[in-house]
């Protein structure tokens, strides 16, 4: 299992902030959320959005250990 965290908007789109979600792979995850919600999928997958895979920034796909932290972080905006 892993533990999956959603920030800013993409909580406020999914309803929750912190679930526990059964994944062997972050596209494995993403699937398994878009198929769930397919508004939260679209989100996951727009532009700007970056995955943590505990707490070290990562590109692409990724396999999910016991006890993973996934967290999927929203574009961020500065000034």
């Amino acid at each position: 299992m892993a533990r999956v965290l959603l920030f800013g908007r993409l909580s406020d789109l999914a309803g929750w902030r912190e679930r526990e979600i059964e994944a062997a792979s972050i596209e494995g995850l993403r699937a398994r959320l878009a198929t769930e919600d397919a508004r939260l999928g679209e989100a996951l997958s727009g532009p700007g959005v970056q995955v943590a895979l505990d707490q070290a920034i990562v590109r692409g796909d990724r396999p999910l250990g016991a006890g993973a932290e996934v967290a999927f972080l929203p574009p961020m905006s500065g000034g």
